[in-house]
């Protein structure tokens, strides 16, 4: 599923128009990225959580030349499942 047919579904559960799913799926999702930018997490019951993990500097390999590299240390974001998501799929 991508964005436009997840605006679908929205549209056509709760009974909106598309417009106002895609401004409700990009407030959810500006939501999420300004809390994550914060090094903040958001929990939402049922379905999981969202939060920053910290990713540590390290050695590489360029695939091309075989030389090593350094890759920059980064902040990633992670998404962990909440239970009634994983007993939904199993």
């Amino acid at each position: 599923m991508n964005k436009t047919e997840l605006i679908e579904h929205i549209a056509t559960q709760a009974d909106i128009s598309k417009a106002a799913a895609g401004r409700a799926l990009e407030a959810l999702i500006g939501g999420v990225k300004a809390t994550l930018k914060k090094n903040g997490s958001v929990s939402v019951a049922g379905f999981g959580t969202f939060a920053v993990s910290k990713r540590a500097s390290r050695t590489g390999r360029n695939p091309r030349t075989g030389a090593a590299i350094k890759i920059k240390a980064a902040k990633v974001p992670k998404f962990r499942p909440g239970k009634a998501l994983k007993d939904h799929l199993n």
